[in-house]
């Protein structure tokens, strides 16, 4: 399998003339994801939404922004001393993971689905990074600390079993399993005290498009939206985008290249530019993912 594709930069990955940043962070991933965890914070850590005045920092969509953002606060290297996080989610987290190791030539790509450890009965929305050892993929869960006894290997995140007992589903699973009748999708979204506002098939399809586009480079924010998602989507074409992704994981090499054709070619699988944001920071508004131009909140 070549797999050379993912160990180039995409647009949001790319650092930009912050570059000399993520080349100086260790490769090894268990180090790499201890540093972030000191250079990110989630919204929602310890329960508080938000951080006073810098909600805006969630909708720093691309990597350089992200480091701007940092450098302009704090010069230092990563990881000597204490710094003031940036505020983002597990997309962050993962993403900033993912062009670290890119930077290192590393094949690297953001995974989205649904893990089961976040809260007790419910699988919440997650990022994980993805990254090639030379023989295989191999998850990783960069916000956990790998001694916080999750139970499970938080840098080789353990998969296969399939939907309801594998840690962590991947979008595309979970919607094949909610349409084969073997899951509720109601115990599937942002969170159990969100739902059923922010849980159901209907997400869970949303989040389908939104694993296609980071798995082809397009790592969107998770309340991006564009062409085939919300309400009115599209389950049969979701059936099968989730289908190829499925086969693509089990090592479909014609699957892989379908998806990746298809992406190109169909306007309704990816962002054609411009992408409706609804964050969490309250912010209403499309933005152009080419130009980096955002309109004013509607």
């Amino acid at each position: 399998m070549d797999v050379s594709r993912w160990a180039a930069q995409s647009a949001m990955s790319d650092p930009g003339v912050h570059a000399s940043v993520l080349e100086a962070l260790p490769v090894d991933v268990e180090r790499l994801c201890g540093v972030l965890r000191g250079v990110v914070t989630h919204y929602r850590a310890g329960g508080v939404v938000g951080v006073g005045e810098r909600w805006e920092e969630i909708d720093a969509r691309w990597v350089e922004s992200m480091l701007a953002l940092d450098q302009a606060r704090d010069r230092r290297p990563w990881g000597v001393g204490e710094r003031v996080p940036l505020v983002g989610c597990c997309r962050d987290f993962a993403l900033l993971g993912v062009a670290a190791l890119r930077a290192r030539g590393v094949p690297a790509r953001t995974r989205v689905g649904f893990a089961s450890y976040l809260e007790r009965g419910f699988g919440v929305d997650h990022v994980l990074i993805e990254y090639w050892d030379g023989k295989r993929w191999v998850w990783v869960d960069p916000m956990l600390d790998p001694g916080g006894g999750w139970g499970f290997d938080v840098v080789d995140v353990p998969h296969g079993a399939g939907v309801g007992r594998d840690v962590f589903s991947s979008a595309a699973r979970v919607w094949s399993a909610y349409r084969a009748g073997e899951v509720d999708a109601g115990r599937f979204g942002v969170s159990g005290a969100l739902a059923p506002m922010l849980a159901g098939g209907w997400l869970v399809r949303d989040y389908v498009w939104l694993e296609l586009a980071h798995r082809q480079g397009v790592e969107t924010l998770l309340w991006d939206g564009w062409g085939a998602m919300g309400a009115q989507g599209d389950s049969a074409l979701t059936d099968v985008v989730a289908g190829l992704l499925v086969a693509a994981d089990e090592g479909d090499v014609g699957a892989e290249e379908e998806l990746a054709a298809w992406f190109v070619d169909d306007e309704r699988l990816g962002p054609r530019g411009w992408v409706f944001c609804a964050s969490p920071s309250g912010y209403r508004g499309w933005v152009d993912v080419d130009s980096r131009m955002v309109e004013p909140a509607v």
